[in-house]
């Protein structure tokens, strides 16, 4: 629990210091706010642990959400859709394939997870710009907009004005709940640590690896779509270059929830905080009233102390092993 415990006091640290600049920080409708705004990459954040643990990585998330969100978003606009449950299991369905395709590549390849999935990020991106010619889709079904404004606690500001808990965030952590028990009670969840932690031995006790890989890239593909399809409802408009541009923000949460680039180690408590971090970040500097173009360059530099702390991390254990 060390890193959960570091992120936790930084996280608590920094609300401080943002709260000392602006007092609306800790607010009630902030809180709601800012997690509802930051629930679709709380999503995507939790497929990428699991590649992660796995010892692979997956920079073409993005993509395939845009992708599901696309066909989704399609689907509603010629009115093929009338049902919230189909219409958010569509998504799911697209980005299952498109992140068993990526491990179907990597397996047989040989190739370097980073590789295929830069290759695959462009592939599905530059297929649906050219299909598409980007065009923008709105004019969504009623079902599909008041769905959004669902709460599960609703409050009232000070000027009259409704706010909430949204279902969005219930939903985030409902799949936080939902990895979490898949890895530490499920056999493959076991398995997913141990090809992280050494590819041959998990060869040589038997696992199957293209399994694992056709589970934890399916696996984040899922989530992904269905973190577009939380995405096209937090917007109500599909935009083919809204998501495309945030891995960065993915990998940053995931490694800053102490999620090893190196496989077989990570939580989803920890990612949970480090998206948590991210957002908490990205909101001060908001209400510090900081140009929006610091805020990549601070996520940068978070994301490369991060790294670094990982890498001297795994140095000292390689040293503690050869020393005893």
């Amino acid at each position: 629990m060390k890193v959960e415990l570091y992120l936790l006091v930084v996280l608590i640290a920094l609300s401080l210091v943002f709260y000392f600049f602006n007092p609306k920080f800790f607010s009630l409708e902030n809180i709601f706010d800012m997690l509802r705004n930051n629930a679709f990459l709380g999503i995507m954040v939790l497929g990428e642990l699991v590649v992660l643990i796995s010892g692979g990585i997956d920079v073409s998330l993005t993509a395939i959400a845009t992708v599901a969100q696309y066909i989704m978003g399609i689907l509603l606009v010629q009115n093929y859709l009338n049902n919230i449950l189909v219409t958010m299991l569509i998504p799911v369905a697209v980005g299952l394939v498109l992140g068993i395709v990526n491990a179907i590549f990597i397996y047989y390849s040989r190739v370097h997870p980073v590789i295929i999935t830069i290759s695959t990020l462009n592939i599905f991106y530059g297929l649906l710009i050219f299909l598409t010619q980007g065009k923008w889709l709105y004019r969504f079904p009623s079902f599909f907009r008041r769905f959004s404004k669902i709460n599960i606690i609703t409050l009232v500001n000070q000027k009259g004005v409704p706010y909430g808990l949204s279902i969005f965030v219930i939903l985030w952590f409902s799949l936080a709940i939902l990895t979490w028990i898949i890895l530490s009670y499920f056999s493959i969840g076991r398995k997913v640590y141990a090809l992280g932690g050494n590819q041959e031995a998990a060869r040589r006790a038997g696992f199957s690896v293209f399994k694992i890989y056709i589970f934890t890239y399916g696996y984040a593909g899922a989530l992904a779509g269905f973190a577009s399809f939380v995405q096209a409802q937090l917007s109500q408009i599909i935009q083919p270059n809204a998501i495309v541009g945030r891995e960065l923000d993915i990998l940053a949460a995931a490694i800053l929830g102490g999620a090893s680039i190196f496989g077989g180690s990570g939580t989803v408590l920890g990612v949970v905080l480090g998206t948590i971090l991210i957002a908490i970040i990205r909101n001060g500097l908001i209400l510090m009233r900081i140009s929006s173009y610091w805020h990549e360059l601070v996520i940068g530099v978070l994301f490369v102390i991060a790294a670094s702390i990982v890498l001297l991390r795994r140095r000292q254990k390689r040293r503690k092993v050869v020393y005893q």
